[in-house]
């Protein structure tokens, strides 16, 4: 059974996006750097958050908010493993991210013409 963390989703976000806007346009940053600026440097601390935040960052990736890297190219969020990193969203993922949600939602005005 996982512990709670005490940290919300909200704050795991915000956390997030201070970090990259920290980091600067282009730039990436770590998730296990995001962890301990919440939990502290204790390993066993920080490590605690590592699952939230990677579900928070499949959910944000998922929204068009930022972009999860695997070896400098950006990874599907929902089939990657392994090390990773997170980049402010590129105004094509934003773009992926509005299609996918018109195309769930069924608005797609490309699809309704027909």
């Amino acid at each position: 059974m996982t512990r709670p963390t005490g940290h919300s989703e909200a704050d795991i976000r915000m956390t997030i996006v201070e970090h990259l806007a920290k980091a600067g346009a282009g730039k990436t940053i770590s998730p296990s750097d995001v962890a301990r600026a919440m939990a502290g440097k204790d390993e066993k601390a920080w490590s605690q958050v590592m699952k939230p935040l990677r579900r928070v960052c499949i959910a944000m990736a998922k929204d068009g908010e930022l972009e999860i890297r695997r070896k400098g190219k950006v990874a599907d969020p929902d089939d990657f493993r392994g090390i990773y990193r997170l980049a402010a969203a590129s105004p094509e993922s934003i773009a992926r991210a509005a299609q996918a949600r018109l195309d769930a939602a069924g608005d797609n005005p490309d699809t309704d013409a027909e």
